[in-house]
């Protein structure tokens, strides 16, 4: 059973910083296309950033220039570094994978940006 565990979310106020990881319980991380997702109260989820194989990065507009994704392939984690936060950027925040066609979700975590 692959396992997504995630951690860094938390409060903090807007100009500031966090970053949240992800590790991947088993598995090939290398093979896995990984991403951040997050969802707003009564918004959708929407994609933050992902990369996939090759270092191949996106990001939703909305962040970039401020939130950088990346990999650690031997410690199987995916970071996202969070910079000039915004009370905008409040929301759970999920860690994804893709292998194949099959999708992996961790269990979310909470990032509060007060004003």
């Amino acid at each position: 059973q692959v396992q997504l565990v995630e951690s860094g979310g938390g409060l903090v106020q807007a100009g500031e910083s966090l970053r949240l990881s992800c590790t991947l319980s088993r598995g090939i991380f290398s093979l896995f296309a990984m991403g951040w997702y997050r969802q707003a109260p009564g918004k959708q989820r929407e994609l933050v950033a992902n990369i996939v194989s090759g270092e191949t990065t996106n990001y939703a507009d909305s962040v970039k220039g401020r939130f950088t994704i990346s990999r650690d392939n031997p410690k199987n984690t995916v970071y996202l570094q969070m910079n000039s936060l915004k009370p905008e950027d409040t929301a759970v925040y999920y860690c994804h994978a893709k292998f194949r066609d099959v999708d992996f979700w961790g269990q979310g975590t909470q990032v509060t940006v007060s004003s």
